[in-house]
């Protein structure tokens, strides 16, 4: 197979740019790559929203690297406070499955790019995404949407190298990377989870490697549990100790995870139009969202929970698409702030060991709520039943009115009783 051929290199729109920097491959690679072939100053930015690592490490690798500057920002909290907390209000999992794990940490990023672009005087930003990923669109909208007067560089659009042939890129420049021919799958942590892509994982009948995985291994042996406490909607308590947002995402992490529970395998459809093999891992940001749902099954008015679920479904889709600074998502935000007001409570986690040290299983067991619209009274059988039956005969001869009307009208216009009638063909 042909090798790619490389793009001509533009003439640069940008003197000095701030890049997203993860100290990866494609970001270290970027660095050298935007100094020598177009000839750009670049200040390499490492957000830190809770992937771990040595960030002294990082900041050296890119001033190694090429970098005029490397500059580190700790962005753990206001992830946790700003970015994460709407999404569990909006119990928000794309296309069902994915809590937006990577979709998440962008627009953190991106508040830091465009601010580090004005302290450093530079006239753009830049960033490390290829041309068929989601990412791209979510750097790009929103510095848009924050700085629309600075340029933008996705240089890994334009030099036409695979990945193969950036790790030799790299060798060769004596960049520092993790990436190897041999493990050429790609992964983005954050506090919220893990996205594991690339490598063996593109093709969709192959099962993921297990040494990607590193929050979901099956430890635990013995069943175990974890109630979680909510008040207004927010997390804020596990087994009855109030911890900070990073804290308790971060223990949930361990405890749900070590029982292998937390993974997602899907085929996702990304906004480019490109259907992609993704593999995550994220078990408290699934074990909060699931906990978090339950709690709104008892508090939230029918109507208003009806309705908030349908919605949830397009605000993920925006998050997703890289729309987190646009109006109809910060107006979703107010009506969701809204509906969390009574979301006051604690749900109980039971997790049991999986069979044969396979993945185990996490789920919802019980939920409280001191102002639960659960009554007894109304809901129950036995002797203590407050419900009026007699009540329902009316309620349900009028609901049922219209239909009805609707049958016997169609009785008379068939000439036949409505009992028994056929289906219209």
């Amino acid at each position: 197979m042909a090798k790619p051929v490389a793009k001509p290199v533009a003439k640069p729109v940008a003197k000095r740019v701030v890049l997203a920097y993860s100290g990866g491959l494609d970001t270290s690679v970027a660095v050298r790559w935007l100094g020598q072939e177009l000839g750009v100053e670049v200040v390499a930015l490492a957000v830190d929203v809770g992937q771990g690592g040595d960030f002294e490490a990082i900041r050296r690798r890119a001033l190694d690297a090429g970098a005029v500057e490397s500059v580190v920002v700790d962005a753990k909290v206001e992830m946790a406070e700003q970015f994460v907390i709407p999404a569990i209000a909006a119990n928000a999992r794309y296309e069902g499955k994915y809590p937006l794990v990577s979709a998440l940490s962008r627009p953190v990023i991106v508040r830091h790019l465009v601010a580090e672009a004005r302290r450093h005087g530079a006239d753009g930003v830049a960033h490390g995404c290829t041309g068929k990923g989601n990412d791209q669109i979510r750097f790009e909208v929103g510095t848009r949407s924050l700085a629309p007067d600075l340029a933008i560089l996705a240089p890994a659009r334009s030099w036409g190298m695979t990945r193969a042939d950036c790790i030799d890129y790299a060798a060769r420049h004596g960049i520092p990377v993790e990436a190897t021919r041999e493990k050429l799958y790609s992964i983005d942590e954050n506090l919220w989870g893990r996205a594991i892509e690339c490598g063996q994982i593109e093709d969709p009948w192959a099962a993921p490697p297990e040494d990607a995985f590193a929050l979901t291994r099956p430890v635990a042996a013995v069943a175990g549990e974890v109630v979680v406490g909510f008040e207004s909607g927010v997390p804020v308590s596990l087994d009855g100790r109030r911890l900070d947002m990073v804290q308790l995402v971060g223990e949930l992490n361990a405890k749900v995870g070590s029982y292998g529970w937390g993974r997602i395998d899907m085929v996702e459809n990304r906004r480019v139009g490109i259907k992609s093999r993704e593999t995550y891992e994220c078990p408290a940001a699934l074990a909060l969202v699931m906990a978090h749902g339950d709690l709104e099954d008892l508090t939230l008015e029918r109507d208003l929970a009806h309705d908030k679920a349908r919605l949830e479904l397009r605000w993920a889709e925006l998050v997703y698409e890289g729309m987190w600074f646009s109006p109809l998502k910060e107006a979703l935000d107010a009506f969701f702030a809204s509906s969390q007001q009574h979301v006051t409570g604690e749900v109980r986690l039971s997790l049991h060991p999986g069979a044969d040290g396979g993945p185990g299983s996490c789920f919802v067991s019980a939920r409280r709520s001191p102002v639960s619209l659960y009554d007894h009274g109304l809901a129950t059988y036995d002797a203590s039943d407050t419900f009026n039956h007699t009540d329902a005969e009316g309620f349900v001869r009028l609901w049922g009115q219209g239909v009805a009307t609707w049958a016997a009208r169609q009785g008379v216009v068939s000439g036949r009783s409505g009992a028994g009638r056929a289906p219209v063909r």
